[in-house]
């Protein structure tokens, strides 16, 4: 049984000390008894012609661990699912790997875990295996996670920025920037209030759906670091068109509208955690955004912009004032450690 309030470097060395953490913390939540070294996978969709595996890894280094919304545990679980549900893949298992820094709060872990198996569980998902590692004091900053996913791509399903074509409409599924202006406003540097919480969601159901209504959909992304700019540079870029948005049409909420304007910051470049970008037919546009504002996922869905035929691999908006400016990449990062 644990009994240590902190993790130790003992919870590392491979005797009863992990043996407890890793069987209270970890394995008691996440899998049946009997877990082995690999997770053995079984699913019927797998059987169909033509259906193809998705697999995605990424690695979390949120500060702070716990935010208005979400902790590091939601962003781990909610940003592998995105990544594949954005690829057209049905997401069916995660790994997780748990990089502890001596000294770290054994309650904490206790909380980011059970975060970890109620996403996993809305998102129709189980984590099916992983591993932990304790490292000393000032060398992981808390906790680190690192996931993989794999999925199932039905046959037939083709999503991909190569797609676009001119006269294709861009949607976006939620508010944009709540997630990089949450974490920044989280970490009290700055004395900033704002009552606003990270859009940290699982998009799988929503894709789903859309999909459903929209077939012909062309390109999705999950707009996280680099925001809804990076997403459009790259789409244009590999799509060798043009994308215009409208300035007006971004859906923005006043607290967020405000802490860039008091900062410096545009919000077209800050990060979110739950918010899908969309390219579909413009006969589709209708339907994509009704399966969109029909999930809570979706609340604050809005079109956008479309594709046009160039300048090429530009990306420019409209200013309410008849004017457009470029919409261009970041050189560096507006907010490190947000996801």
């Amino acid at each position: 049984m644990l009994r240590d309030t902190h993790v130790t470097l003992a919870h590392g060395g491979g005797g009863t000390a992990m043996r407890d953490l890793i069987e209270e913390v970890f394995t008691d939540v996440f899998t049946p008894p009997g877990m082995e070294d690999q997770a053995r996978l079984m699913e019927a969709a797998l059987q169909e012609p033509g259906a193809r595996l998705a697999f995605t890894t990424d690695a979390f280094v949120v500060t702070p661990l716990e935010f208005p919304g979400g902790d590091i545990g939601t962003l781990a679980v909610c940003g592998t699912v995105n990544d594949l549900a954005v690829g057209g893949a049905r997401p069916l298992w995660l790994s997780a790997a748990f990089i502890i820094e001596e000294g770290c709060e054994v309650a904490l872990l206790h909380r980011i875990v059970a975060s970890m198996a109620r996403e996993a569980a809305a998102a129709g998902v189980r984590i099916v295996t992983g591993d932990t590692k304790v490292v000393g004091r000032g060398a992981a900053d808390g906790l680190f996670i690192a996931t993989s996913g794999v999925g199932v791509i039905a046959p037939g399903r083709e999503l991909g920025a190569t797609r676009l074509r001119p006269g294709d409409v861009i949607l976006v599924s939620h508010w944009l920037g709540d997630h990089g202006a949450t974490i920044l406003a989280a970490r009290g540097d700055l004395a900033l209030e704002a009552d606003l919480q990270s859009d940290c969601a699982g998009l799988g159901h929503l894709m789903a759906d859309v999909l459903a209504a929209a077939p012909g959909a062309k390109a999705a992304r999950d707009a996280t670091r680099g925001g809804l700019a990076a997403v459009l540079n790259e789409w244009a870029g590999a799509a060798d068109c043009g994308i215009e948005i409208e300035e007006e049409a971004l859906p923005l909420r006043d607290a967020v509208r405000g802490i860039c304007e008091i900062l410096g910051l545009d919000p077209l470049y800050l990060a979110n955690e739950g918010t899908l970008v969309l390219a579909v037919p413009e006969a589709e546009a209708p339907a994509a955004l009704a399966a969109m504002r029909a999930r809570p996922e979706g609340q604050g869905a809005a079109v956008i912009g479309r594709v046009v035929a160039g300048p090429q691999g530009q990306v420019r908006m409209r200013t309410p004032f008849g004017g457009a400016r470029i919409v261009d990449m970041l050189v560096g990062e507006q907010l490190p450690r947000i996801c």
